[in-house]
């Protein structure tokens, strides 16, 4: 018990979470392993042979306001600067979550809905944000794929990862991204 108490403190300081969480001691009163197994794998994804600390911080940044959570938003908010990210970069992961969720759901009906008469609807949205990133093309296409595993759009995280493809990002790396936005959605479990 004593160990689980000490790995949720330390958990919490990685984090740099600001209040109380019931959840997280709702599994250490329980024992939980799941404490150390998130935060290993929060750590062990964070920063990989293709994701520098920043990004991973902005990608857990993108998905965790993508998944309306303010504890971590903020955390990860506090941590991207920390590591060297602007305001400018810590902007435009909101303005991703934003215009992803948007993108997601009508990309995603007409997906499901696999009919010619869906398919030549025009879009009618604006994606401005897409063609000048402050973030570089390849990482704003790079979070726009994670957040689009995140919210279970075939067709746009198709998309991105062709593009991303062109712009000679490997697989290992998309794929530790879309890693990372997993272990961040886990987190929005547990963390209040």
């Amino acid at each position: 018990m004593e160990a689980t108490l000490e790995i949720t403190e330390d958990y919490k300081q990685d984090l740099a979470l600001e209040n109380d969480q019931p959840l997280l001691e709702i599994m250490e009163l329980a024992g939980s392993k799941q404490i150390k197994d998130l935060r290993v794998n929060l750590r062990n994804n964070l920063e990989t042979g293709t994701l520098s600390r920043k990004e991973g911080l902005l990608i857990a940044l993108a998905i965790a306001i993508n998944e309306r959570h303010p504890a971590l938003t903020n955390s990860f908010s506090r941590l991207a600067r920390e590591e060297g990210a602007t305001e400018a970069e810590v902007a435009e992961m909101h303005a991703c979550a934003s215009l992803l969720a948007t993108n997601n759901v009508v990309y995603r009906f007409k997906h499901f809905m696999d009919s010619d008469t869906y398919q030549n609807q025009p879009v009618k949205i604006k994606m401005g944000i897409m063609m000048k990133p402050v973030t570089g093309k390849e990482f704003f296409e790079l979070v726009s794929t994670a957040i689009s595993a995140v919210n279970g759009c075939e067709m746009c995280v198709r998309a991105h990862e062709a593009s991303l493809l062109k712009l000679d990002c490997t697989p290992e790396r998309i794929f530790d991204a879309v890693r990372l936005a997993g272990i961040v959605t886990g987190l929005t479990k547990s963390i209040n």
